[in-house]
């Protein structure tokens, strides 16, 4: 807790004190809203915001989550103000800030297992620290923003390279589906073809989702 403290400092955070606070924070942009998508969900969350990179955060995560698991991620507590905190928490928590979220325990114990080995994975690149709770039974992960931020774009830029070398460097790139996205409107934005991009995906229809992550051809 000590040292999810000292990362809310070094960030300059501002520890929320109630909704108001809150509601000031979203409108100046420096909190965003999580709504789910079809890798993750929110449930009996209060305040549906957080800080930019805990929403990439749960994205990249849910993906993968759902990707092996089979089931969506469960987001049971984001941003919490001071007057909204339980009695029994710490004055060390940094969930007031904005930087911190909550994810149900699956009952399932594969993915119980993985989500356990990817948090511990991301625990030791030092981009956050989480615990297992019991009552209820939850992870809590507080994210280290900077720190994160930094390791998306380290990531991004290895995958980019793979599908490079993969794909001989012709000019493949991966696209994250966003709301509203069609097979069409990312086949004209890329300058290839709907065909093309199902061919290079293994689509059988035209259904994509939020999140999803697609091989675009372009240049060719």
């Amino acid at each position: 807790m000590e040292r999810q403290n000292r990362q809310a400092l070094v960030h300059d955070y501002t520890f929320l004190r109630n909704s108001s606070h809150v509601s000031r924070f979203v409108d100046l942009g420096l909190l965003v809203p999580l709504s789910g998508n079809a890798n993750y969900e929110l449930n009996r969350v209060s305040f549906p915001y957080a800080r930019p990179e805990v929403r990439l955060f749960v994205q990249r995560l849910s993906r993968q989550y759902r990707l092996a698991c089979g089931e969506k991620l469960v987001v049971t507590s984001l941003t919490r103000p001071t007057s909204r905190q339980p009695r029994n928490s710490s004055d060390l928590s940094v969930h007031p800030t904005g930087m911190a979220v909550d994810l149900r325990r699956s009952n399932s114990r594969a993915c119980r297992s993985w989500l356990e080995d990817v948090l511990l994975s991301l625990e030791r690149s030092r981009v956050l620290e989480a615990t297992r709770e019991r009552r209820p039974p939850h992870y809590h992960v507080a994210l280290f923003p900077g720190p994160y931020g930094q390791y998306v774009a380290r990531r991004v830029a290895e995958e980019r390279l793979a599908v490079e070398q993969r794909d001989g460097g012709d000019g493949t790139v991966r696209y994250e589906v966003r709301r509203g996205d069609s097979l069409w409107t990312i086949a004209q934005a890329h300058g290839t073809t709907v065909d093309r991009l199902r061919s290079a995906n293994a689509l059988r229809g035209s259904r994509i989702y939020e999140g999803q992550v697609l091989d675009v051809p372009v240049g060719r």
